[in-house]
C-alpha cells in the first residue's frame, strides 16, 4: 500500500500540474526570453530572462518540463544540462549587476544523467551555481512547483526565501533510486519515500523552506493572482535589507535544527 509521502510524489510528479514557464507568463506581462550559457550552448530545460512584475524588474529563471510529449523531449523532461546552469548563472550574475532580484521555478527530478553532461562538467556546473548564489548581492526567491530532486533542484535554490507547494517534494533522491540502493529493490520505492521526508511539511519542520502554498484553484487566475501578491510583499521586504547577504548565510546555517509544525503558513492565510 502507498504511503502518503509516495502518494504527494505522484501527486508532484502529474502531467497536468503548470510548468515554470506557465507560472513566469501569468505574473510578467512583458517575458523576454534570454539564451546561452556563452560557453557551449543553450539548453531548454533551464529558461531565463527578464520582465517586469508588478512593476519592478525582475531575472526569472524556471525549469522547464514542457507539456507535450515533444515539449517534454526537447527539454529533456526538465532535466538541465551543464549549459543550463551556466545559463541561469549568467543570468544571476546580470541580474545582480542591474540591481534586479531573482524569481526561480523548480521543477526537475535532477539535473541530467548522461555522458555528455559529465563530459561538459555537470558536476562543477552545479557547485559553482550553489558557490556563487549565496553570495549573490541581490534577492532570490525559489518557489518548488513539483519535483526538487537533488543537486539538480539545489543549483536554483539557494536563496533568500525558498517556498514550496504543498505536493511539492524536495529531496537528496527519488524514492525510486533511494529504494535502489539502500535495500536493492525500486519496489520499495512507498517506503523509501516515507524515510526521505521529501514532503514540504517535513521541509518546514526542519527550516528548509519558509512558507507552504496551497494549491486551491492550481493553475486559475484566482492562484497567480494570490501568489503574486505575496510575492510582491516579499520582494519589497528584501529589496529593502541592507544585510542581504548575512542574512541568507543564517539562513543556511539553521538547517536541520527541529521546529514544531503546528499551523503551517499557508498561502494566503494570515
Amino acid at each position: 500500500m502507498s504511503t502518503p509521502a509516495y502518494d504527494t510524489v505522484k501527486l508532484a510528479r502529474a502531467n497536468k500540474r503548470p510548468t515554470g514557464l506557465d507560472y513566469i507568463q501569468n505574473l510578467c506581462g512583458d517575458f523576454f526570453e534570454l539564451h546561452g550559457d556563452r560557453c557551449y550552448g543553450d539548453d531548454g530545460a533551464i529558461v531565463g530572462g527578464v520582465g517586469h512584475f508588478r512593476g519592478i524588474p525582475v531575472t526569472f529563471l524556471a525549469i522547464e518540463k514542457g507539456h507535450t510529449a515533444k515539449e517534454r523531449a526537447a527539454r529533456s523532461f526538465g532535466a538541465p544540462h551543464p549549459e543550463g546552469y551556466r545559463k541561469a548563472l549568467r543570468l544571476m550574475k546580470q541580474a545582480e549587476k542591474f540591481h534586479r532580484p531573482v524569481l526561480c521555478f523548480v521543477d526537475t527530478s535532477g539535473a541530467y544523467c548522461g555522458i555528455g553532461a559529465e563530459e561538459r562538467g555537470q558536476g562543477q556546473a552545479i557547485a559553482t551555481n550553489l558557490m556563487e548564489m549565496m553570495g549573490l548581492n541581490t534577492p532570490v526567491i525559489t518557489l518548488l512547483i513539483g519535483e526538487g530532486g537533488s543537486g539538480g533542484a539545489l543549483a536554483l535554490s539557494v536563496a533568500d526565501r525558498v517556498w514550496m507547494l504543498e505536493n511539492a517534494v524536495y529531496s537528496v533522491i527519488s524514492p525510486e533510486g533511494c529504494a535502489s540502493i539502500l535495500w536493492k529493490d525500486a519496489g520499495k520505492a512507498d517506503e523509501a519515500a516515507q524515510c526521505l521526508r521529501l514532503t514540504a511539511r517535513d521541509a518546514l519542520a526542519l527550516g528548509i523552506i519558509e512558507k507552504i502554498l496551497p494549491e486551491r484553484e492550481l493553475g486559475q487566475p484566482a492562484f497567480y493572482g494570490l501568489l503574486a501578491d505575496r510575492l510582491e510583499k516579499e520582494l519589497h521586504l528584501l529589496l529593502g535589507q541592507p544585510d542581504l547577504l548575512s542574512r541568507r548565510y543564517a539562513r543556511f546555517r539553521a538547517f536541520g535544527r527541529p521546529k514544531t509544525l503546528e499551523s503551517p503558513p499557508l498561502l494566503g492565510v494570515k
